[in-house]
């Protein structure tokens, strides 16, 4: 039962309508019902996953926590008696103990998550249970945050599982944090008219992205994609755009749904996506696209990593034998080196996922040595900071994010990369330039629907970044518009949808890319 099938719409419509017919208290209830019995839909086999995974950190969350406050009352009633030295050697124990629960639990749910994610390579037949790595993550970072004292620990099993299993946040994410979303989740709400009609519309915004624009654009990647040895050079450069395209269409459309249908619950969550093909660099790219995700591997792995002691000792071990400078950014390299690897590894156990966490690896360390320079080249010149230069950061940026985007297209990297040098090939040019785009399974209306959505999104995404500081968006732009106006344009979202969205037989318009991870 996933996003764009007619279940879901059912599910969702008999959901908002109970969630609000409910007293306020019983309203978590029916989303933890709600929400397995949406899981359940997956397979029945997979709410074992998840319920391991709750159970697990949910007792291990109370287990340190126990264990915190039992330390901390100690110290308090045992001050008078105890030395500095054995309240330290008592701390130094019980943090011991901390750490041991904490470890456990983290590995335990790895361990599992691993082999979902990479027997399915060698295991015919396994079902790989969904959403799997975003509720792990979610749940693993729940679990730190109450060991780091960053958010207490959920003593009602209800709501903790709750969080975990949230079912518009299954499918794709977002990585959503326990002390971001407590308050709203739990907390019960009446029902906004105003409120409730912008979920509507977030969501109706989601499905024009997916159904129109992304589905559409699959036809002609898979068409691309099917056949590496006869579309090559120039077809290429379609296959990178396209694809770049559709995935940006096919993931935020779907965290669109995703936070729409949470504002209609009157749920907050958080953004996963800041316009990323405005970025000016790729760790701006970073920054922007995905943020949930890259913030998890930022605060959960990168930091943890680089402060750690042996990293540390690798740092001193560098500055007295190779210099200051590489002391302070070897910590940096080995933290950024792992954390690619496991967001390449995170994507898939393949070779191409791994190439593709290698060179954003390198590309970000090379980026970052070369700063100074950067800081030079724009003192010196001045229309390095205008517009024209800023477009072309722009478009450099988003022709590197499309070459890297490749990899994700064929699992084999000799494919990918010998695609890419096709394209200065003159021979595959020439076959290119007599051959006919609408041989990709899209015909000159699609490329028309393609063309007008685009535009359509383009100009969306220009006004929001204009008003990006004030944080200002298209939707709070038509609530000072007459309810006729709102009405009309949103009826035409949603007509569009309706007659342009793709609904092809024999063709699977309900599976969003994010969904394998």
């Amino acid at each position: 039962m996933l996003f764009t099938s007619y279940a879901f719409l059912a599910f969702v419509i008999a959901l908002f309508v109970l969630y609000y017919a409910l007293p306020k208290k019983c309203q978590g209830y029916l989303l933890l019902f709600g929400s397995l019995f949406f899981y359940a839909f997956a397979g029945i086999s997979c709410l074992f996953y998840i319920a391991f995974t709750i159970l697990t950190v949910f007792f291990a969350a109370l287990l340190i926590d126990k264990n915190l406050q039992s330390s901390k009352t100690y110290i308090k009633e045992h001050k008078e008696i105890l030395s500095k030295e054995e309240k330290k050697a008592y701390k130094r124990k019980r943090e011991k103990a901390r750490s041991m629960i904490l470890a456990v639990a983290i590995v335990t749910n790895i361990v599992l998550l691993a082999f979902v994610k990479f027997s399915g390579f060698f295991l015919k037949g396994l079902l790989m249970p969904l959403g799997i790595s975003f509720y792990m993550f979610k749940s693993l970072g729940y679990l730190i945050d109450v060991y780091r004292e960053n958010t207490d620990a959920e003593k009602n099993i209800f709501k903790y599982a709750l969080f975990v299993s949230f079912f518009p946040e299954l499918i794709q994410g977002p990585i959503s944090r326990y002390g971001d979303m407590r308050d709203s989740l739990f907390g019960g709400h009446y029902f906004e008219a105003a409120k409730f009609a912008k979920g509507i519309q977030r969501i109706l915004w989601g499905y024009f992205k997916k159904l129109v624009v992304a589905d559409r654009l699959l036809i002609a990647v898979s068409t691309l994609i099917g056949a590496p040895d006869v579309y090559r050079g120039g077809y290429v450069i379609i296959l990178l755009l396209f694809y770049t395209i559709e995935l940006y269409a096919d993931f935020s459309g779907g965290i669109d749904i995703t936070i729409g249908i949470a504002e209609c619950l009157g749920i907050n969550i958080r953004e996963n996506f800041l316009r990323p093909y405005f970025s000016t660099s790729l760790a701006e790219y970073w920054r922007r696209w995905h943020i949930s995700m890259c913030s998890w591997f930022r605060d959960y792995m990168f930091y943890p990593i680089s402060t750690s002691k042996p990293v540390q000792n690798i740092a001193k071990f560098s500055k007295e034998h190779i210099g200051a400078k590489a002391g302070r950014r070897i910590p940096i390299w080995i933290s950024s080196l792992i954390v690619w690897l496991s967001t390449g590894l995170w994507h898939g156990a393949t070779l191409n996922f791994i190439v593709w966490g290698l060179l954003n690896f390198l590309v970000l360390m090379i980026s970052e040595e070369l700063t100074p320079l950067y800081d030079r080249f724009h003192a010196r010149f001045k229309w390095a900071g205008g517009k024209p230069y800023t477009l072309f950061m722009m478009l450099r940026t988003f022709v590197l994010v499309c070459i890297m985007n490749l990899f994700d297209c064929f699992v084999k990297v000799g494919d990918t990369l010998s695609l890419l040098f096709s394209i200065f090939s003159k021979s595959a040019w020439t076959a290119a330039n007599g051959g006919n785009i609408l041989e990709l399974g899209l015909d000159m209306s699609d490329y028309i629907v393609l063309i007008t959505a685009l535009i359509v999104m383009l100009a969306v995404s220009i006004f929001e970044e204009k008003n990006r500081d004030n944080g200002l968006c298209v939707r709070d732009l038509l609530l000072k518009r007459p309810y006729a106006v709102r009405f009309l344009l949103f009826s035409l979202l949603f007509a569009s949808i309706i007659v342009f969205g793709i609904y092809g037989i024999g063709y699977d318009a309900s599976q969003f890319i994010y969904n394998r991870f």
